[in-house]
């Protein structure tokens, strides 16, 4: 293997571990409709939480494709 090789793969763990553990903190897709029911913080907690959930589905899909094409790239070697 060479020194390249092994810094990609070290790369490609860590970002692995890091699309587990962002796509893990996302809040489900029915969480809105229980905390409705159940009686939700307000409406200041809803935005709070959709930001920081947008903020995760971005990086979420940023960090899938850097590991996508990453897992190409190793792949050629």
């Amino acid at each position: 293997m060479t020194v390249l090789h092994i810094i990609l793969t070290v790369i490609q763990l860590i970002l692995a571990v890091g699309l587990v553990v962002i796509v893990t903190l996302q809040s489900g897709k029915s969480s809105g409709l229980s905390s409705a029911i159940a009686g939700g913080d307000g409406f200041s907690a809803k935005s709070k939480s959709k930001s920081i959930d947008a903020k995760l589905a971005k990086a979420t899909k940023w960090i899938g494709g850097v590991f996508l094409v990453l897992t190409l790239v190793l792949n050629l070697f």
